[in-house]
């Protein structure tokens, strides 16, 4: 066995004394404990938000989102469509026209973005499952429907029972003037359709998004020829990454292809922005917890004194007392390090299982906070308490070796 160690470890499970070293190490040992717990259950928290965005948006966005680089909508015809359906992997193209409109529904109004759909949207069976009230119809019998979000829904007090009064939809007639002739009779378009049904993903869609038919968008928008997008749903969530480079090498540098998370670039870069700031905060906690770990180790040279001249005489050289201090620090880090570990990933598990520590939202998507634990998380965070360890153990190590 190696001398260092074992004398180390001799020093480490010592219980002959109950000192005040020996207090700053066990106090040493639950701070470290502590802040690796903590940072283990925080960073799981964070993947479990952002795991749940991800689950939320796959509700509402498609698989890849083809937009225009230049211009807010562009020409689509039956041709493109086709060239993009030949791509292998693809389940079907959907047009979508989304503008801002303003909705009357009898004295209420509310400025919403009017997204007109074809039936491919009724595909997705996990919009379905958020559906809250009412049938998702948006064609029938020549009929235009509509299906609006839980906060529109709301905001106008629309009565799905109530087949006698529609949602009267308005939309400026010029928008390519700078100014609106509001007295004028022919600054709007208008055309009326009735509520089907509700749904309910996410706050900031349901607040704002409304679905129509394709047809009843292009005539309200007069944009017959003209998307503002076209969403690619495919067969395989696997296959996306390739079907995206096809997509970009078809379509050329006029288009921008977007995969989910590209969608919501901003989000999850802010997530991870912030789970990096409370990834150093934490570990900024752990090394002053480490701090006494560098005084217990320092006081510990000194109770030490004759035994390191014992060493000495004995054969061991600067090298080895160096290494016996070092050890030693590195045990009590360690110690609490997996300590905290095993304790964060038991509290993330005990979480996932029963939710206990609740989000205290009142009907919400969601009553617990979300965990996902990832190994690579805690790989830094093991990387990252050795790295302290071995910093607040070298100076009094090193000290060690010169008495």
């Amino acid at each position: 066995m190696n001398i260092a160690f074992f004398i180390a470890k001799r020093y480490f499970v010592s219980k002959k004394k109950k000192s005040f070293i020996s207090l700053i190490s066990n106090i040493s040992m639950l701070g470290v404990g502590i802040g690796t717990m903590a940072l283990v259950v925080v960073l799981s928290v964070f993947n479990g938000l952002e795991d749940f965005q991800r689950t939320l948006f796959k509700s509402f966005d498609p698989n890849l989102l083809i937009s225009s680089k230049i211009g807010k909508n562009f020409y689509v015809d039956s041709l493109l469509i086709n060239k993009i359906k030949k791509i292998k992997g693809v389940k079907f193209v959907s047009e979508v026209i989304d503008e801002v409109a303003l909705i009357k529904y009898r004295d209420a109004q509310k400025i919403v973005h009017l997204k007109g759909v074809d039936n491919n949207l009724l595909k997705n069976e996990k919009f379905k499952t958020g559906i809250l009230n009412g049938t998702p119809v948006l064609q029938q019998d020549n009929i235009p429907f509509a299906i609006l979000g839980a906060g529109v829904y709301l905001n106008l007090n629309v009565s799905l029972k109530d087949i006698f009064t529609p949602l009267e939809v308005f939309y400026p007639n010029n928008t390519e003037s700078k100014t609106l002739n509001l007295t004028s009779n022919d600054a709007f378009s208008k055309l009326e359709i009735y509520p089907s049904a509700v749904f309910g993903i996410e706050q900031q869609y349901d607040d704002n998004y409304v679905f129509v038919p394709l047809e009843f968008a292009k005539e309200l928008f007069r944009l017959p020829n003209k998307r503002t997008a076209l969403e690619v749903h495919t067969q395989n969530q696997d296959e996306i990454d390739q079907i995206q480079k096809e997509l970009t090498s078809l379509l050329g540098s006029d288009f921008i292809i977007k995969n989910e998370d590209q969608q919501h670039e901003a989000l999850f870069r802010a997530i991870k922005i912030e789970k990096l700031f409370v990834f150093l905060t934490l570990s900024f906690i752990i090394a002053i917890a480490s701090f006494n770990v560098f005084f217990s180790l320092s006081m510990l040279t000194i109770e030490k004194k004759d035994d390191i001249k014992t060493l000495q005489a004995l054969g061991c050289n600067n090298g080895i007392i160096k290494k016996i201090f070092l050890y030693e620090g590195l045990l009590v880090s360690l110690s609490g390090a997996i300590i905290g570990l095993l304790a964060g990933v038991v509290i993330c598990i005990f979480q996932k299982q029963t939710g206990f520590i609740s989000m205290g939202v009142a009907n919400g998507i969601i009553d617990a906070y979300p965990v996902k634990i990832m190994l690579i998380d805690l790989f830094f965070v093991a990387l990252t308490v050795i790295t302290i360890a071995f910093l607040s153990s070298y100076y009094p190590a090193r000290k060690a070796s010169k008495l």
